[in-house]
C-alpha cells in the first residue's frame, strides 16, 4: 500500500518542537560559558595587578566599559545578521572567538595585549544572546516562555559563580594564567557541538497562527529600532532592566572585594562559599519564579510577569540594605542569599516579554537593542561608578567606603521597581501580546 511522502517542512518543525529542551539547554550553556568568561576576571583582578604593574585604572577599563563597549555595540550587527542567516552558525562562531581570546589572555605580558584580548572577548560574546533569544522565542509559545527564558537565564548567576569559584580556585594553587586557560579553551569543545548538534527552528513556529504563507520582506534596522521605541511597555521594561542590570553588575564585580575587605574572607574562601552559595540559590530563584510568572501570565494575563517581577525586587531591598549595614558575616551572607533568591527571577520574564512584544522578524534586533543598552548602562556603567563612589566616599568612611558605594547603587533598585509596575499598567491596558 503507497503512503504518502511527509512534508518536509512539517517534519521539521515536529523535529525542532521534539528537540527543543536539548537546544535550550545547549543555548544555556552557551550562556553559562559567556557568563564564567567574562566573570573569572573579577576573582582575578588582584593576581593580575600585581603581575603585570597595572593600577586600578587600568583594572576597571579590562572588567568594564572596554569589554562592555564592543560587547553591546557589535550585538546590533549581529543580530541584524541572525533575522537574515543561521543563528545556529553565528553561534558557533561567536562562541569559539570569546572562548580563544579568554584562553589567551594568559599569555598576556603587558596591558595592552590583555586589553586586545578581553576586546577579543566582547567581541566573540556580542554574538550569543541575540539569535538564542530568538530561537527561544521560535520554539516556546508565550504562555510558556516566560519559564524558558527562565532557565536560559541561569547562564547568569551559574556562570559568573563558576567562574568566581575555578578562578580562584585554579589561580590560588597554579596562577591566574592557567584559570584563564582552563575556562577557555573547553569553549571551543563546546562550539563544535552546537554547529554539528544544535536544531535550529524556523522563524514564528511557536508563535499562535505562525507566520504567513508569503511574509512581507525583512524589515530595516532603522525600522526595528523605530517600533521598539514606539512600544511603551517593552521601553518601560528594558528601563527597568537596566536599571536591575546596573546593581546587578556592581555587586558581582565588587562582591568578592568587599567581602575581603569588610569581612576579611580570602580570595579562596569566596570562591569555595559565597560564588557557589550565591550561584545555586540565584539559579533556583531564576527557574522557580520564571514558573511562577508563566502560570500567573496563564491565569491572568501576561502583564502580571511584570508586576511579580516588581513585587519580588520589592520584597528583596530590605535584605539587600541589611547585607550591606551588617558587620556580622554569618547574618550578612543569609541577607545576601535572601535578597538572591527573591530578586533573580527578572531576566526570564523580562527578556520573555520583550520578545512577546517584539515583531517576528525583528526578534534578534530587539534583543540587541535591549542588550546594548543593559551593557553599555549596567556593565559600563555600573562597576565604573561604584569604584568613583567607593573613591570619593573614603575620605568619610574610610576602609568601608565600598561597603556605602554598593549601598548607593542598591538604592536605585526603586527606580526599577516603578518602571516594572508601569510595564504592567501598559501590557494590560493593550491587551494580547502581537505575535506578528
Amino acid at each position: 500500500m503507497a503512503t504518502l511522502p511527509l512534508d518536509p517542512a512539517v517534519s521539521a518543525d515536529a523535529r525542532a518542537i521534539r528537540l527543543r529542551g536539548w537546544t535550550l539547554a545547549l543555548l544555556t550553556l552557551v550562556y553559562f560559558f559567556s557568563f564564567m568568561d567574562r566573570y573569572i576576571l573579577s576573582i582575578l583582578l588582584e593576581a593580575i595587578k600585581a603581575d603585570l604593574q597595572l593600577n586600578d585604572t587600568q583594572l576597571g577599563l579590562l572588567s568594564g566599559f572596554a569589554f562592555a563597549l564592543f560587547y553591546a555595540t557589535l550585538g546590533i550587527p549581529v543580530a541584524w545578521l541572525a533575522d537574515r542567516a543561521s543563528r545556529r552558525d553565528i553561534i558557533a562562531v561567536a562562541l569559539a572567538l570569546w572562548s580563544a581570546m579568554t584562553a589567551l589572555c594568559g599569555t598576556a605580558t603587558n596591558f595592552a595585549q590583555l586589553l586586545l584580548y578581553r576586546i577579543g572577548v566582547g567581541v566573540g560574546e556580542a554574538g550569543s544572546s541575540p539569535p538564542s533569544h530568538s530561537i527561544i522565542a521560535d520554539l516556546y509559545p508565550p504562555e510558556k516562555r516566560a519559564g524558558a527564558m527562565a532557565i536560559y537565564a541561569t547562564g547568569v548567576v551559574l556562570g559568573g559563580g563558576f567562574g568566581t569559584i575555578i578562578g580562584g580556585v585554579i589561580a590560588s594553587a597554579y596562577g591566574w594564567r592557567w584559570a584563564m586557560a582552563a575556562v577557555g579553551l573547553p569553549g571551543i569543545v563546546l562550539a563544535i557541538i552546537v554547529r554539528l548538534l544544535m536544531v535550529e527552528p524556523r522563524r514564528g513556529l511557536s508563535d499562535p497562527g505562525g507566520v504567513p504563507q508569503h511574509p512581507a520582506p525583512m524589515p530595516s534596522l532603522g525600522a526595528g529600532f523605530a517600533s521598539l521605541v514606539a512600544c511603551g511597555p517593552a521601553v518601560h521594561l528594558i528601563m527597568a532592566v537596566t536599571i536591575t542590570s546596573l546593581v546587578g553588575y556592581a555587586t558581582a564585580n565588587f562582591g568578592p572585594s568587599y567581602l575581603q575587605r569588610s569581612f576579611g574572607m580570602t580570595m579562596l574562601q569566596v570562591s569555595l562559599f559565597y560564588a557557589p552559595a550565591v550561584a545555586l540559590t540565584g539559579a533556583f530563584g531564576g527557574i522557580v519564579g520564571g514558573r511562577i510568572a508563566d502560570a500567573l501570565g496563564r491565569k491572568h494575563g501576561l502583564h502580571v510577569q511584570s508586576w511579580f517581577v516588581a513585587a519580588l525586587k520589592l520584597a528583596a531591598l530590605p535584605f539587600t540594605v541589611l547585607f550591606y549595614f551588617t558587620y556580622d558575616l554569618t547574618l550578612g551572607l543569609a541577607a545576601v542569599l535572601a535578597s538572591t533568591l527573591l530578586a533573580s527571577s527578572y531576566l526570564g520574564p523580562s527578556f520573555a516579554l520583550i520578545q512577546g512584544l517584539a515583531p517576528t522578524r525583528m526578534r534578534a534586533v530587539w534583543a540587541a537593542i535591549t542588550l546594548l543598552i543593559i551593557n553599555l548602562i549596567g556593565l559600563g556603567l555600573g562597576p565604573s561608578l561604584t569604584g568613583l563612589l567607593s573613591d570619593l566616599y573614603k575620605p568619610v568612611f574610610g576602609a568601608e567606603s565600598l561597603r556605602y558605594a554598593l549601598m548607593s547603587a542598591s538604592l536605585l533598585t526603586p527606580w526599577a521597581i516603578f518602571h516594572y509596575w508601569r510595564a504592567g499598567v501598559l501590557l494590560k491596558a493593550r491587551g494580547a501580546l502581537p505575535t506578528a
